[in-house]
């Protein structure tokens, strides 16, 4: 992947620096398709949207140390991006990950990864991720007008079954131009432009909802199905403790899915896959796991309520990562050999459960 950024075409990724008339009309036809990140199709926040971003500003996660002692096998960090749709609420971007991904093909997920150099930063992590899998410029100077980036806040990191801590990294994307102008037009509009080695398709979620156990339908929705479509969970037993695992079923029929242009090996499969369940169920896409429940916690920090479904009252894994980094268990990943032991994670949950009883 090319981290040549010098111009407005030059963001995109795969940019090699030059592009023929084909390559440029096939660019502007993908922008003129798309609906992401179009600045006239974002609205003034509403006050609950206004409240929320308020809230995600001035939030500020616990101290962690131990992620300046973890490897860099061990580190990754994820782009929770919010912008705000047309009537002024909040949504979120997700992605559909290729299946030719080793870990989570085909799951919804967001933007993110893991780190290329113990130096870089999680937003720095983030950023890098989401210009690879979604052409979100990493300089925000390359970001067109009359969009600009915000970082909001971090969340406390949570630890993927891969045994990686991933910091979830809450921005916003500004829309700052209100004239209606050219320059507020979907061609000049920033889009992403998928990367056919990791993103398969491009969805967005009413951020609010995540809270709830059932569609949101505002005046004028016509959603698939049922509201109670919308969620389902249940408690399992996860190494002697309870785990709530969230399904949600995010409506896409009232927007427009992105899916790259260019579909080869694997990557065809799995966007070929959601074509095929469009046309049998043409109605949601789940989202589930360490997804789903970084939603949850992150609409919990933003606008100040608990779900309207069970669930787990911290927010990230931070006491289980700390004691297994204690336990000598996070050291650097050896390709081939076995990584965390069920045992393992017994035993750091069992440490993390005393910890939680004794503050």
């Amino acid at each position: 992947m090319s981290d040549t950024e010098k111009s407005g075409l030059d963001i995109l990724p795969g940019s090699k620096g030059t592009f023929d008339e084909n390559e440029v009309a096939e660019i502007i036809q993908s922008i003129q398709e798309a609906e992401y990140f179009d600045a006239s199709s974002m609205a003034p926040l509403s006050p609950p949207a206004l409240a929320a971003i308020a809230r995600l500003r001035t939030y500020k996660p616990p101290p962690f140390s131990v992620w300046d002692r973890l490897p860099l096998s061990r580190r990754a960090a994820v782009l929770i991006l919010l912008f705000a749709d047309r009537r002024g609420d909040l949504r979120v971007v997700i992605t559909m990950r290729a299946s030719t991904l080793r870990n989570y093909s085909g799951q919804a997920a967001f933007p993110g990864g893991k780190a290329d150099t113990l130096e870089e930063t999680p937003w720095e992590i983030a950023r890098r991720e989401a210009f690879e899998e979604i052409g979100l410029p990493r300089d925000d100077s390359k970001i067109p007008h009359p969009f600009r980036i915000e970082h909001l806040c971090q969340l406390p990191f949570s630890l993927a079954k891969t045994a990686l801590a991933v910091r979830p990294c809450v921005a916003f994307l500004h829309s700052d131009d209100r004239s209606g102008s050219r320059s507020s037009s979907v061609e000049e509009s920033m889009i992403p432009r998928l990367d056919a080695k990791e993103v398969a398709a491009v969805f967005s979620a009413p951020f609010h909802n995540f809270l709830h156990p059932e569609d949101e339908i505002r005046e004028g929705d016509d959603l698939p199905g049922n509201p109670s479509d919308w969620y389902s969970g249940s408690w399992m037993n996860w190494h002697e403790g309870k785990w709530r695992m969230h399904n949600f079923f995010v409506p896409i029929t009232n927007q427009k899915i992105t899916k790259p242009r260019v579909r080869e090996g694997g990557q065809a499969s799995i966007a070929e896959q959601l074509d095929e369940e469009e046309e049998e169920v043409p109605t949601r896409y789940k989202v589930w796991g360490m997804t789903a429940r970084m939603l949850v916690d992150a609409a919990r920090v933003a606008y100040g309520e608990e779900p309207g479904f069970e669930h787990n009252s911290h927010v990230g894994d931070e006491q289980m990562i700390q004691n297994l980094h204690r336990m000598g268990k996070l050291g650097e990943k050896v390709p081939g050999k076995p990584d965390l032991t069920d045992s393992d994670l017994k035993t750091a949950r069992s440490a993390a459960v005393s910890s939680a009883a004794k503050i």
